[in-house]
């Protein structure tokens, strides 16, 4: 479990300083660019992440996956993205931060609570609590009192990553198997 408890933290963190990076890029297709940023397509994977680590290894392994995640994430963004003279730089590695860490430990805990009920139920309901909070946080810290639409862009992001959490129900179950095994 060790090797694997450190692959699933750095894939957290690569996914959180991706996502971050994304976040500030418009989607530019189909007359999206006011409600959609690149980053709603990759974040939902570290709620995956986090669901797998909780269902496999329990809440207090989830919730080291996420704090390890988290270091290395915004360490990452702080490092490689953060643009220390423009404040919008700033406030989305603080707002991504922020974020962060709230909607994946309520995640770890709903996940818990539902972890008897059907399979998909707790990955499922978690993802969407902990993206939902995530989203409305991650955007009025980063963006609100600017230019940016940010709450059009919260509402488009949502969409797609309550979309996505629900086709990450099946990379969940079918990886499900694999980690018990490992």
């Amino acid at each position: 479990m060790n090797k694997l408890f450190l692959l699933l933290s750095f894939i957290m963190g690569a996914v959180v300083l991706i996502s971050n990076y994304l976040v500030q890029f418009p989607f530019k297709y189909y007359g999206l660019h006011e409600i959609l940023t690149y980053g709603a397509f990759t974040y939902p994977i570290a709620f995956l992440i986090t669901d797998l680590s909780n269902r496999c290894y329990g809440k207090y392994t989830a919730r080291k996956v996420v704090y390890v995640g988290f270091f290395i994430g915004v360490s990452f963004t702080l490092f490689f993205s953060t643009n220390f003279t423009d404040l919008i730089s700033v406030r989305i590695a603080i707002g991504s931060g922020t974020a962060f860490i709230i909607a994946q430990l309520i995640d770890v805990q709903i996940f818990d609570k539902l972890r008897n009920k059907k399979w998909f139920i707790a990955p499922i309901t978690s993802s969407l609590a902990g993206s939902s909070l995530d989203t409305f946080l991650f955007f009025s810290i980063s963006f609100y009192g600017t230019e940016m639409p940010w709450f059009t862009l919260s509402l488009g992001d949502l969409a797609v990553k309550i979309f996505v959490a629900i086709v990450m129900l099946i990379p969940f179950r079918l990886l499900l198997g694999t980690l018990k095994a490992a």
